[in-house]
């Protein structure tokens, strides 16, 4: 299989984490990571803070160029007026992703945890720890919403070398 670089991003209203990581023989490769922080307060329009996201997600995209992106679906969040925010920012992201052609893939938080840690409820810290062991980082200074962008792209492309698999197995059985 050739190299493949994906992007994985964690959308939130306050910080959307994001992760760059390619294939390697070995493995995987840390390419880069980071989180886009925006101000909340009663002073700052919602507005801008989804602008700050979009523009800010638009400059790693072009840095970076990766071929895919991954996002992650949004949870049932108990209050609604949050589970728009956050709808509305995972919307800008993918925004960002498609106005410079890149194309997306969505996962649930549990299909992430899972496809990482084995348990589709494991905690943030569990996610962290299984993403810097699978990326040879021994220590890691970032956030945990980046922490979850890097687990996303993980997850995208253990489900991409699935599907490669699946794909290849049929062609040999002639299914």
């Amino acid at each position: 299989m050739d190299p493949v670089t994906v992007i994985g991003i964690d959308p939130g209203s306050i910080n959307t984490g994001w992760g760059i990581v390619r294939t390697a023989a070995s493995g995987y490769e840390l390419v880069d990571c980071g989180c886009i922080h925006t101000v909340s307060s009663s002073k700052t329009d919602f507005c801008l803070r989804l602008a700050k996201i979009y523009h800010d997600l638009v400059a790693v995209l072009e840095r970076y160029r990766p071929g895919e992106a991954a996002i992650e679906q949004v949870f049932q969040a108990k209050n609604a007026a949050t589970a728009l925010k956050l709808g509305q920012a995972r919307g800008v992201a993918v925004a960002a992703c498609a106005s410079i052609g890149i194309s997306v893939s969505d996962y649930p938080p549990t299909l992430v945890k899972k496809t990482l840690v084995g348990a589709g409820m494991a905690e943030k810290e569990q996610v962290a720890f299984m993403v810097r062991c699978k990326l040879g980082v021994p220590r890691a200074d970032w956030a945990l919403d980046t922490s979850d962008a890097l687990a996303i792209a993980l997850t995208h492309l253990s489900m991409r070398r699935f599907r490669a698999l699946e794909k290849l197995g049929r062609q040999q059985t002639g299914r």
